[in-house]
């Protein structure tokens, strides 16, 4: 079991002299263990969600004709947002690693999509690469800074996870997917199908507190890509941001835009795995061991 911070180990110690009480069966049990499910994952986004206010806040009210420009602020911002996290030990130094990655791989994506018109920035600001402010780079950051958390927060486990070479073999087709559509033939649907031959069949098994549940993987992928369009509905709304569709006025991000960000989780997930190995669950357990529950889509 990856082991939680020394922050979140006190916060669990006085979370669990608050919940002791609580019944273990009922109503009130399962009612207590769903706000537990809703608190660790507000916990888990913490980086993206404080980056998604601060983006909101500065393009909205901060002015646009100061000499730190907003996509300048917005970097510092991140970056402070990163540093506070390390030096709290919200995140570890091992986790810091699966974030860089996010970032470079998302930084790249960027400079390509942004040079052949897919969206655009406000060309403003000395903390950019080409059209590409600093900041965009820790939007990805934010979902490996999510994933690794989700994956310590709620000691997730796996029945029949496909093998990670294959995975990533998968993942690097879909990265340059990402590229080559431009030029060729889209393959976006042939490897959403892979995806879900090989992660179809994957249970995730999640700790909330007393008990574990079981959960279809494939359907985790589907809703944290439907996040992620509300968080990019919302980003583009503060005008960090466009598509060409949306220059003359704002309007909501495309749904196709969703098997984007499906394809997008299978390469995040892939990232994290490389560092964090998916544990198997284990196929017997103690009898004193918590219940489970199969929650079905």
């Amino acid at each position: 079991m990856l082991q939680p911070t020394r922050l979140e180990q006190r916060i669990d110690a006085w979370a669990r002299r608050i919940l002791a009480s609580t019944p273990t069966t009922g109503f009130r049990a399962g009612v207590v263990e769903f706000g537990v499910f809703l608190v660790k994952q507000a916990w888990a986004c913490l980086f993206g969600v404080l980056l998604l206010v601060a983006i909101v806040l500065v393009r909205t009210l901060y002015p646009a004709d100061l000499a730190l420009t907003r996509n300048d602020l917005l970097t510092l911002i991140a970056i402070a947002i990163q540093i506070v996290m390390l030096v709290t030990r919200l995140e570890a130094g091992r986790e810091l690693w699966v974030i860089m990655i996010f970032h470079v791989v998302g930084t790249v994506m960027e400079l390509f999509k942004t040079d052949v018109g897919s969206w655009q920035y406000e060309a403003e600001g000395f903390l950019r690469i080409a059209a590409v402010p600093l900041f965009s780079g820790f939007m990805y950051a934010a979902v490996g800074s999510y994933l690794v958390r989700v994956y310590r927060l709620f000691d997730l486990t796996f029945t029949r996870y496909p093998p990670v070479w294959i995975t990533a073999i998968v993942a690097a087709l879909i990265y340059a997917n990402f590229f080559t559509h431009h030029w060729i033939a889209d393959m976006r649907w042939w490897l959403t199908a892979a995806v879900v031959a090989l992660w179809g069949p994957t249970i995730m098994h999640a700790r909330f507190w007393r008990r574990r549940v079981k959960l279809p993987l494939i359907v985790i992928f589907v809703g944290a890509a439907g996040f992620i369009w509300i968080a990019e509905n919302i980003g583009t709304g503060a005008g960090a941001w466009l598509y060409p569709n949306q220059l003359d006025g704002w309007q909501m991000v495309s749904l196709s835009k969703l098997s984007s960000w499906f394809l997008l989780m299978i390469i995040s997930v892939v990232l994290v795995t490389l560092v964090y190995p998916p544990r198997k669950q284990k196929t017997s357990v103690p009898a004193e061991a918590d219940t489970e529950e199969k929650l079905e889509s």
